[in-house]
C-alpha cells in the first residue's frame, strides 16, 4: 500500500517512520491518538481521488487531517483500531483564489489556514466572518468539516453560513465540484451543507468557496466584571440594545465569558495582570462596532471595566480569552467539554455545572469560558486520567438535561461518539447512519468518528 501511495504523490510526500508521523497521530489534547499505516500529502483533488480508490480497493481506512488542532480526536487514529488508517494531510492544498468583487466571494484550498484566508480577504478590502484563536494553524477544510464557530457567530453565523460552494472527493474516488457560488440554486440536495460538519466521515473536502463581508468599521473592546452568569447575560442584552440604538451599522460583534478560575490561570501562565479593580466571579468581554468611541457599551459609573480603543490595546484584552486553551494546556491532560445550551437556560446550567464538578473525584482544577453570545461554554477539567470519562459524562448529561448540545463547535469526534444519543433522537441517528452508508458503504471514511 505504501508503494502505491508513493507512486501517486511521490516518495517525498509519504511518511512512515515513527518520527515522521508523530506530529500527525496525536491530537492537541494529548488524550487521543494511535498508529497509522502512513501519512500521505497529496497536492490536489486528483491525487486524493487516486488515493481513495486505492484504499477502497485494499479496504484500508482513510483519515483526512488539516492543521491537527482538533480537541475531540476526530482527526487522529484510534488507539486500538483494528486497521491503522492512511492519514491524508491536506497541508499542500493552499491555493487562494482571486476575490470576486462582484459577489464578495473567494475559492480557497482546504489546506489554507484560517489566518491566511483572513489576510487574503483583508488585502482585497473584505473580511472573512469566522475567527478563532487557532487561526494560524487551523485549516479552512478543518473548520468546514467541523462547522467551526468562533467569536463572531452572533454577527455572521457558523462556518456553514459562510460556505457557498465546495469541492470534495467521496469514498469511491469520485469528485464533486460545485464552486460557482450562486446563491440561488435549488437543484437538489445541498451537498456543501451536508459535508459541512461531517468530520471527514462522508468525503474529503479539497476546496471551498466562501462568502466575505465588508469591513465593519472601528470597534470598542471591553472587559467587565459581573457577579454571576445571569448578570453576564443581562449585560450582553443591554449591550445589544445599546449598540443597535446607535448610528446605523453599530452592532454587537462578540460577547465572551471567562470565570474567575480561568482568569487566574491565564494571568499566571501568560504573565498577564489582573485587569480589573476587583476579582469578580465572571468577566465578560464585549466587542462592539460603534465607531470606536465606546458609545455602544452599556456601562454606568459603578461598572468595574477596562475599555480599549486602539488595536494594540484591544489585542491585549482579547489575550485573556484567546490564551485560555494554552493556559489550561500547561496544567496537564485536559478534559475539554465544548457544549452549548439555549441562552434562556445558560445561567442555570452553568451554575449547576460548577456545583456538580465540585463534587467529582480526582478533579484538581476546572473552569468555564466561552462564547456567551451563542450559549457555548468550554468546560475545562484537569485531574482525571485521560481515560477516566466520569467527569466528561457528568458534564454532558447535565447539558442534555437543559436541552443543550454535547458539541457546540469542536465536533463529536471520537470523544463524544458514544454519547450522541444525549442530544440526537434515535430517528435522527438512523437517518445520519443511512447517509453515511450511502456515501461510504465500506465504512472507510474516518471510522469511529461521529458514530461508534
Amino acid at each position: 500500500m505504501v508503494k502505491t501511495l508513493a507512486q501517486i504523490v511521490g516518495d517525498a510526500h509519504v511518511y512512515t517512520g515513527s518520527d515522521r508521523v508523530a506530529p500527525f497521530v496525536t491530537d492537541w489534547t494529548r488524550r487521543f491518538g494511535g498508529p497509522c499505516l502512513a501519512v500521505v500529502r497529496p497536492g490536489d483533488a486528483g491525487e486524493i481521488a487516486e488515493i481513495l480508490r486505492a484504499c477502497a480497493a485494499a479496504r484500508v481506512p482513510v483519515l483526512p487531517q488539516g492543521g491537527n488542532t482538533g480537541l475531540v480526536g476526530g482527526s487522529v487514529p484510534a488507539a486500538g483500531g483494528n486497521q491503522p488508517p492512511v492519514i491524508i494531510s491536506m497541508l499542500r492544498l493552499t491555493d487562494l483564489g482571486a476575490v470576486d468583487e462582484l459577489s464578495g466571494q473567494v475559492t480557497v484550498g482546504a489546506g489554507a489556514t484560517l489566518g491566511e484566508v483572513q489576510r487574503h480577504a483583508v488585502r482585497a478590502g473584505w473580511r472573512y466572518g469566522v475567527d478563532l484563536a487557532a487561526r494560524d494553524s487551523a485549516t479552512i477544510g478543518g473548520t468546514v468539516a467541523t462547522n467551526a464557530g468562533g467569536v463572531h457567530v452572533i454577527a455572521h453565523g457558523m462556518t456553514r453560513a459562510q460556505v457557498v460552494g465546495i469541492e470534495a472527493v467521496l469514498a469511491d474516488g469520485s469528485v464533486i465540484t460545485h464552486l460557482s457560488g450562486m446563491l440561488k440554486d435549488n437543484t437538489g440536495y445541498d451537498l456543501a451543507s451536508l459535508l459541512c460538519g461531517s468530520e471527514g466521515t462522508l468525503g474529503i473536502i479539497t476546496a471551498v468557496r466562501v462568502r466575505l463581508h465588508r469591513p465593519l468599521g472601528r470597534t470598542t473592546v471591553s472587559l467587565i466584571g459581573v457577579g454571576s452568569y445571569a448578570e453576564a447575560l443581562e449585560l450582553m442584552s443591554r449591550a445589544g440594545i445599546a449598540s443597535e440604538s446607535n448610528a446605523p451599522g453599530s452592532r454587537l460583534l462578540a460577547a465572551e465569558v471567562i470565570d474567575a478560575p480561568s482568569m487566574d490561570l491565564v494571568c499566571s501562565v501568560a504573565d498577564l495582570p489582573w485587569p480589573l479593580e476587583q476579582r469578580w466571579s465572571i468577566v465578560v468581554l464585549l466587542e462592539i462596532v460603534d465607531g470606536g468611541d465606546g458609545s455602544g457599551l452599556p456601562l454606568d459609573e459603578s461598572a468595574d471595566a477596562v475599555v480599549a480603543f486602539s488595536a494594540s490595546d484591544q489585542e491585549r484584552l482579547w489575550a485573556y480569552r484567546e490564551r485560555q486553551a494554552e493556559a489550561y494546556g500547561v496544567t496537564g491532560v485536559v478534559h475539554k467539554l465544548d457544549v452549548s445550551v439555549p441562552l434562556s437556560k445558560l445561567a442555570a446550567c452553568a451554575d449547576e455545572l460548577v456545583a456538580l464538578i465540585n463534587t467529582l473525584p480526582d478533579v484538581d482544577t476546572f473552569g468555564i469560558f466561552g462564547h456567551l453570545a451563542d450559549g457555548n461554554m468550554h468546560v475545562e477539567i484537569v485531574g482525571p486520567a485521560a481515560d477516566d470519562l466520569r467527569a466528561d459524562l457528568a458534564v454532558l448529561e447535565c447539558v442534555s438535561r437543559y436541552g443543550g448540545s454535547i458539541s457546540a463547535e469542536h465536533g463529536v469526534g471520537r470523544a463524544k461518539a458514544a454519547h450522541l444519543h444525549l442530544c440526537r433522537s434515535a430517528a435522527e441517528i438512523t437517518a445520519m447512519r443511512a447517509i453515511k452508508g450511502a456515501l461510504d458503504p465500506q465504512g472507510l471514511m474516518n471510522p469511529g468518528v461521529l458514530f461508534v
